[in-house]
């Protein structure tokens, strides 16, 4: 319909300038003639100087012996024809077609190309809305029909109890009478939360493709308008769509835009968006009862959400889409595995448990990337060497191999990567060290990267000091080696990812003795400056800092004693960085025994790594660490 629309639109405008176009072309023609007096045409006439004639009404044209056109009016009583045709002078009179209504319409075709180019810039500021320039308050809902490419439950993997709530949700669309026999009435709504990238998009998606009935989909942005008004306009034209299409699912993504809390913010809020957002509250569950109309949402920033709309009757189960398990990582691949060619030699298995904390996103990426390197190279089909390198990449950032380093800098960053490794390796809590490198990848000259056996789900105190350690090992291989004097500021990100670290402990895990088992969090944070937060006294806040520094200043004293009791090994491992730029985790525990990092068994350099027990891959993380939420904490490397 819109695009009948736009057709009928540009047909008219072209045909208004055509007309444009002839009425001041036929004008201009009478403009380039010469006028003359009706007595000096008889003249003319006469003297033999006129060679052609033409009678448009009161106009005549001539043409005359000089090759000239001029033009006259002729009296009404003027028996002008007569003339001619005594002197056989050649004749030929127009049809006058045109009467004076319209002239009227040519003389008002300019206002209404104008008026239409008005009405189309007019359209086109708003949106395209429905309804042409009148339809700024319409809904922007699209209804969702996958002819091809469409979404099913089966592609689908990796959160299990999120996909069983949803398709409860589907099953009741499909056969109500199984569960209203009992008394049970259909969710009024469904809000899906999770961090980004673990599927909630997908999920929706999907439910579209099973479910069968009509689905539409809107972000939360599409409602809020400069306008106030506008957003409650087309949150009532939305449901009023919905209810015509009942039984019908409206998925609303991002609704976090839409839906904050009233009240909140610099000013007391917004007047657009909160007005928007009583109209949804009214919509959802208000007086009028809006039987057959489910409403699924996705956020990933429920704690910004209006208590109002998180009630049930509005949203009556919260479906958690978190980050996959192992299991559930081993199933997204094969999902996204589907559509490449793998090598015999690809495990998933071995590469899931190697991924801890990849989400959805991150697993498509990384099979993507894989491929990318298969045919970069020009394999028929991608190997496990492909999913290594791509992991790499995705974890650390692609090689920068053409920087330029001195041989000063090389062994500096060997000697500091190769402390991170000795004190990984000493202590028994520590994550297995995967990789050690000294090729600068992203923003970091070399790299440790330690991964855990299994998912973490918590910390507990006696890794997380050893993790410290294991952190603070780069500066003090640093000073070890040329003293304190000689440190540089390579150890940077090692200092920041500590502090995160210690300070989370103290303030948020109750880990200090002396500080207590009080969250200072947010009196920390309104004492920096960034929120405001509850007061606390100035020895509180002091206490605070003193122990962040001792737990810091310990695990460097514990990394530099280690470095010293094992100062053989560490000596080996540093030149074995040089002369090998990347050592795996089997590789790194050859060299610090003195052996070359390939035993004489492998038939290449793949078939250790291939072996190796618990540093098969590499975790989703950043070089800086991140405190985590409820008394956890993501894993990240040792850098």
């Amino acid at each position: 319909m819109g695009n009948a629309r736009n057709i009928a639109f540009w047909v008219v405008l072209f045909l208004l300038i055509l007309a444009l176009f002839n009425l001041f072309s036929g004008g201009s023609n009478g403009l380039q003639s010469r006028e003359v007096g009706y007595s000096e045409f008889v003249r003319s006439v006469e003297n033999g100087e006129v060679n052609s004639v033409t009678l448009d009404g009161e106009r005549v044209l001539y043409r005359g012996s000089d090759g000239n056109e001029y033009v006259t009016v002729k009296p009404e009583d003027a028996g002008v024809t007569d003339l001619l045709i005594e002197r056989g002078i050649p004749l030929k009179a127009e049809q006058q077609e045109q009467s004076g209504f319209q002239t009227f319409l040519l003389s008002l075709l300019p206002f209404l190309l104008l008026i239409g180019v008005w009405i189309y810039f007019m359209n086109r500021m708003q949106g395209g809305g429905k309804g042409g320039a009148m339809g700024f308050g319409k809904s922007k809902a699209k209804m969702l029909t996958e002819k091809s490419g469409r979404v099913t439950f089966d592609d689908v993997a990796g959160i299990d109890e999120a996909k069983e709530e949803l398709e409860e949700i589907v099953e009741f669309l499909r056969n109500p009478q199984k569960f209203s026999r009992l008394g049970g009435q259909i969710p009024k709504g469904a809000l899906l939360v999770g961090p980004p990238g673990t599927g909630k998009t997908l999920l929706a998606r999907a439910i579209a493709g099973e479910a069968g009935v009509p689905f539409f989909t809107i972000s939360g942005s599409d409602f809020v308008e400069m306008f106030v008004g506008v957003g409650a306009s087309r949150v009532r034209d939305m449901f009023e769509q919905a209810k015509k299409n009942a039984p019908c699912i409206v998925f609303i993504d991002e609704i976090d835009a839409v839906g904050r809390a009233r009240g909140a913010g610099y000013g007391g809020g917004n007047d657009e968006r909160e007005q928007t957002l009583n109209q949804l509250l009214v919509e959802m569950d208000g007086f009028e009862a809006n039987e057959g109309v489910i409403i699924i949402a996705a956020t990933n920033r429920k704690d910004v959400l209006d208590p109002a709309l998180l009630r049930p009757g509005r949203f009556d189960r919260e479906v958690n889409v978190p980050n996959p398990d192992i299991k559930g990582r081993d199933k997204i691949l094969g999902v996204h595995a589907r559509k490449v060619p793998l090598g015999p030699d690809v495990d998933l298995r071995v590469i899931a448990r190697g991924t801890p904390g990849f989400s959805g996103a991150d697993l498509a990426n990384l099979v993507n990337e894989a491929a990318l390197t298969a045919a970069r190279i020009g394999r028929r089909f991608v190997t496990m060497d492909d999913f290594e390198n791509a992991k790499d990449k995705v974890m650390m950032g692609a090689e920068r191999r053409s920087m330029v380093l001195t041989p000063e800098q090389k062994e500096k960053t060997a000697y500091h990567e190769a402390g991170h490794a000795i004190v990984g390796l000493e202590l028994p809590k520590c994550d297995p060290v995967y990789k050690a490198t000294i090729i600068p990848r992203g923003g970091a000259l070399g790299m440790v990267v330690s991964l855990p056996e299994i998912d973490r789900l918590n910390w507990h105190k006696s890794e997380c000091v050893q993790k410290l350690a294991m952190t603070m090992a780069g500066k003090a291989a640093e000073i070890l080696k040329w003293g304190e004097d000689e440190v540089s500021n390579g150890p940077a990100g090692d200092i920041q990812q500590a502090s995160a670290l210690a300070r989370a402990m103290v303030l948020r895990w109750g880990m200090s003795d002396k500080v207590g088992n009080i969250d200072y969090t947010e009196a920390h944070e309104g004492y920096s400056g960034s929120t405001p937060g509850f007061s606390v006294s100035a020895h509180t806040k002091e206490l605070v800092e003193e122990e962040v520094r001792r737990l810091i200043q310990d695990a460097y004293e514990c990394a530099y004693k280690i470095l010293s009791e094992k100062h053989e090994e560490w000596e080996r491992l540093a030149q074995g960085l040089l002369e090998y730029e990347t050592l795996t985790g089997d590789e790194i525990k050859r060299v610090i025994r003195g052996e070359p990092p390939h035993s004489s068994d492998d038939d290449d350099g793949s078939a250790a790594a291939a072996e190796k027990p618990s540093v098969t891959a590499i975790p989703k993380t950043k070089p800086k660490s991140k405190p985590g939420g409820e008394g956890g904490m993501e894993p990240e490397p040792s850098t």
